[in-house]
């Protein structure tokens, strides 16, 4: 054979690159990550929030709020009137103060029931109840809750071995709503919330940047309220952006822990059965039931009435 002939050796195939191997992300680089997402729901439900309240941002809609709150007269009760049409009611909220109306609820059908009726009717209705310290972790995320039956949930206030009795608070019962007659006092309202429970529920010191109206349907409750631009004596933290709470008591102030407290106006007022009170989007207010109670609320979801519709803070049409 020549060498013509020989047949060619093989040559060898090129090794692969080296790829260095591939590590588990850093501890901070996930951090990282979940901020950025955390930060991109915050946004996304301030511009949520704002577009269904038809204002520019939330921000601007609290920092106006407060505005408004430095220009009110200082009061020390909150004022009692009848019943108004829608018309009224609006022009009375224009002012930026708290008010009472009278005999609202009367006339709601639910307000003949009776925690009996809720046994031998609504037992089945699932419920979610606020349990163990719920006052001291009203904001945080991980609030101690327990779903439950309506039934199971009244053998527990039965029960009565509680530091702070369970509470059925912000709950959306259509059952019991449909007993209900709400004025048309706003334009946009969110769905009623219910709130029910015995003596000694509390629902510590806080604001919602929303007006609100809350009638008492059974029992009696203790509010005290707080004007908005006075927070800079409530140490508030953030729930979200239209939830604000305090760590001050009205009814027992810590004045060693909080001493700017002593500066805060707090103006205290007692709901009866068939009582409205309208609470002005800003105003920081604490409710304790003195009887078992049963009180419902809706809040607006518009430019809080006290603004006046401002035009610097009117969302542009889309």
């Amino acid at each position: 054979m020549s060498s013509e002939e020989k047949p060619a050796l093989a040559q060898p195939e090129p090794a692969p690159p080296r790829v260095a191997p591939r590590l588990p992300p850093t501890l901070l680089a996930t951090q990282s990550a979940w901020a950025g997402d955390a930060e991109a729901r915050k946004q996304a439900r301030l511009e949520r929030d704002a577009a269904v309240r038809g204002v520019t941002s939330i921000d601007a809609m609290r920092e106006a709020i407060k505005r408004v709150g430095r220009t009110l007269p200082v009061i020390s009760e909150i004022a009692r009137v009848l019943v108004p049409d829608a018309a009224a009611f609006r022009a009375r909220a224009a002012l930026g103060l708290p008010f009472l109306i009278t005999g609202v609820a009367t006339r709601w059908p639910l307000s003949g029931l009776t925690p009996q009726t809720l046994r031998e009717r609504f037992s089945h209705l699932p419920v979610r109840a606020r349990v163990g310290d719920y006052i001291n972790t009203a904001f945080a995320p991980d609030r101690a809750m327990q779903d439950m039956s309506m039934l199971e949930y009244l053998d527990l206030v039965a029960g009565g071995n509680h530091d702070l009795p369970p509470y059925l608070g912000n709950l959306e019962l259509r059952e019991l709503n449909s007993m209900c007659y709400w004025p048309a006092y706003f334009s946009k309202m969110g769905p009623p919330r219910f709130w029910l429970g015995p003596v000694g529920t509390v629902t510590p010191l806080h604001c919602d940047y929303d007006d609100n109206i809350f009638a008492q349907v059974w029992g009696s409750k203790r509010i005290f309220l707080v004007p908005p631009h006075h927070d800079e004596f409530l140490y508030p933290s953030e729930a979200n952006a239209i939830l604000f709470g305090s760590p001050v008591d009205p009814e027992a102030p810590d004045f060693d822990r909080f001493p700017l407290a002593r500066q805060a106006n707090m103006i205290e007022c007692i709901v009866h059965p068939g009582d409205m009170l309208y609470v002005p989007a800003g105003w920081y207010h604490q409710v304790r039931a003195l009887t078992f109670s049963l009180s419902a609320n809706r809040w607006a979801r518009a430019m809080p009435f006290a603004l006046k519709g401002e035009p610097s803070l009117r969302r542009a049409e889309a």
